[in-house]
């Protein structure tokens, strides 16, 4: 065994990696980006040393750099991690030629698995059945054409060199065909700097169901079972749960010697996953499964794998690393209970699921347990940045079996919060609590065929909500010896009556709060409510109202509310008269950036005297420039910002004192 690594990524992932490590006694070393100095990652590793720029171009993706630091520090491995360079062969072969072992499979299965046309090839002379399709080398359009009118619409055009949905269309008719082949071919071409495609039939349910595998370099290959990866959205997984329910075990064996062929075809050493696309019209148990692809690394999703096998899969790449022979044989492996994982995002589902960056206010989850462990490269205070994925943690749970799995992940998604930037969590709420889902009626269209049910409304928050955020801000706070410093409500020859303003999507709320002898009475528009204060211990908060217990866990950001109930989240500011700027924002003098981006020009001074309509700033965001210009004539003040600058999602860009304000 090894006894100093480095782990060449950042986040969950790396955080992962150093736990195992050092759970083993060995030395655990990170690297980080200039984004990174105070990251998760790096406060839990022994040793950390910086590889360069926040963009990951100009860090963790310089292998040299990465291979330089290992050999300063005198690490005897690296573990890649997910992602960055996980599947990259030069780097794999660049370790070896340094000494340094590679903790992941060697470079030659990286690239037999690396182009989707040769994996297939590879597969089929292995036994393993492929989707019926055209993996040819004649990119000619008439036979491609031709393949797809053979195989039968509706069909998909992938890119071999593609991945994350990048370089791929459906096609359900042949005359969409040639417009869908070359608009499959531009993004391919951009995105791989490889336009080669292949052809491969659609079925119209399947189910995404991969293998764990894990091999070693004594010619052994054991599968650790299966994990149901259907649920997606855009091609990226969002929920995962092991093992697949409804599979039979005569299936499970089949699919599991299927994915061991395919790794022994390789000569495969470390984890890796054999994903098979299941078409489940008829059902599961007789389906027909094929090979899809082969990820040549950890995935994100092993999670679930170790709590239904009670391995660390972690462990087992070290130690076949190492040049040790697999822990266990296939007889071995134990299958127990049922185990989710959620992948929580800072993403906001009412805008389409733009990415969210920024300071996290609050992060908090259950305490990790039998039934529930949280993997996370962040913890409240810490910094979500534009440069990265915006995956907050994963958040997984067991139980014995799918029924028990789920009631622990409802309990879990209600016991966790988010604030200081929006997430997907009551998105994922929506999924678990879903009837059909509950009911193991999946495959990868589940979200977009259920997404009225599972999106969020943008409803305005209701009457025992706002009676909630209402009273979280008016908590009393009792002094111990002067009543006279108590802010219970008690006011001498005054009403005793305060009225509230919380923002509620752009909507100003009105409640009025009467202070009674035994509680409050609140009046919400239409509705007026009793109630009692049960117990506001931290952020958990309990109401009797009109005779019913209400709870809810509030997270207080100045005058920013985030409140968590039953599965769902609202965000509520306390609008303060006077203290909002209304004068300056109403005359559109403050500009404000609506996502995370970079400023690549600035095209005015601090100071300048500026025309409505003027092009003041270029932001670069989402891949996309967007000019910035003056919504007033005025003059430019306080400008900070310059060229290269990263702006977060809400960060003022510009403020304009209109010219008749200038005047007065």
């Amino acid at each position: 065994m090894f006894s100093k690594i480095l782990i060449a990524n950042r986040g969950e992932i790396a955080c992962r990696v150093i736990e195992t490590a050092q759970k083993n006694g060995i030395t655990a070393v990170a690297v980080y980006s200039d984004a990174d100095q105070n990251a998760r990652h790096v406060r839990l590793a022994d040793e950390a040393y910086h590889i360069g720029g926040a963009e990951a171009r100009d860090s963790y993706l310089k292998p040299d750099v990465i291979l330089e630091v290992a050999q300063k520090c005198g690490a005897e491995a690296i573990h890649p991690g997910y992602g960055f360079l996980s599947e990259n062969a030069e780097f794999s072969e660049a370790c070896a030629k340094a000494g340094i072992a590679f903790i992941g499979p060697s470079p030659d299965s990286i690239r037999s698995m690396g182009l989707k046309d040769k994996a297939k090839d590879i597969m089929d002379a292995a036994g393993v059945p492929i989707v019926p399709g055209y993996q040819g080398a004649d990119q000619d359009p008439k036979v491609l054409q031709k393949a797809a009118d053979d195989i039968g619409y509706p069909v998909l055009i992938k890119a071999v060199a593609g991945g994350g949905g990048k370089g791929m269309r459906l096609v359900d008719a042949a005359t969409d065909f040639i417009p869908s082949l070359e608009s499959c071919q531009r993004e391919a071409q951009a995105s791989f700097g490889n336009a080669h495609v292949l052809i491969e039939k659609y079925l119209t349910k399947p189910r995404h169901i991969e293998v764990q595998v894990f091999g070693d370099t004594h010619g052994e290959a054991v599968y650790l079972y299966e994990r149901d990866c259907s649920l997606q959205r855009r091609h990226q997984k969002v929920v995962e749960e092991a093992p697949a329910p409804g599979m039979s075990d005569r299936m499970r064996a089949e699919m599991g010697d299927a994915a061991v062929r395919a790794a022994k075809a390789i000569g495969y050493a470390g984890a890796g996953t054999i994903e098979f696309i299941v078409d489940v019209s008829n059902g599961l148990d007789k389906a027909p499964f094929y090979f899809m692809e082969m990820n040549t690394r950890l995935q994100v999703e092993h999670p679930v794998t170790e709590l239904i096998t009670g391995q660390d899969l972690v462990e087992w790449q070290l130690r076949v690393a190492a040049g040790e022979p697999l822990p266990l044989a296939q007889a071995d492996i134990p299958l127990m209970g049922h185990a989710f994982e959620v992948r929580l995002y800072a993403e906001d589902p009412e805008n389409n699921f733009m990415p969210q960056t920024g300071t996290l206010r609050h992060f908090s989850t259950p305490r990790p347990s039998q039934h529930f462990r949280c993997d996370t490269g962040v913890e409240t205070g810490d910094v979500v940045s534009i440069y990265y994925d915006p995956m907050i943690a994963k958040l997984i749970v067991w139980d014995r079996d799918r029924e028990g799995a789920l009631r622990q992940m409802r309990k879990a998604l209600r016991q966790t919060a988010v604030a200081g930037l929006k997430c997907n969590l009551a998105f994922l709420a929506k999924i678990i609590d879903h009837p059909t889902f509950a009911a193991a009626d999946l495959d990868t269209g589940f979200i977009e065929r259920y997404r009225d049910d599972l999106m969020p409304t943008g409803n305005l928050a209701g009457p025992q909500t706002l009676a909630l955020v209402a009273l979280a801000e008016l908590r009393p706070r009792v002094a111990a010896c002067d009543p006279w410093d108590s802010s219970d409500g008690w006011r001498m020859n005054l009403d005793l009556k305060t009225k509230l303003t919380f923002v509620d999507h752009e909507e100003k709320r009105d409640i009025t709060v009467t202070y009674l002898e035994d509680g409050f009475a609140l009046e919400i528009e239409d509705d007026t409510l009793q109630v009692q204060i049960l117990s506001q211990q931290g952020d958990d908060h309990a109401l009797m109202i009109d005779g019913h217990k209400v709870t809810a866990r509030i997270i207080q950001d100045g005058q920013d509310f985030t409140l968590f109930r039953d599965g769902k989240v609202s965000y509520l500011h306390h609008y303060l008269p006077g203290a909002e700027g209304e004068d300056e924002a109403g005359g559109s003098g403050v500009i404000i950036t609506p996502m995370p981006g970079k400023v690549t020009q600035v095209l005015v001074t601090d100071g300048e005297l500026v025309s409505q309509g003027q092009a003041l700033m270029i932001l670069e965001a989402m891949k996309m420039e967007h000019t910035i210009k003056a919504q007033v004539t005025g003059t430019i003040e306080g400008l900070t910002l310059k060229a290269g600058d990263q702006v977060a999602d809400g960060q003022v860009l510009i403020r304009i004192t209109a010219a008749e304000e200038a005047a007065e």
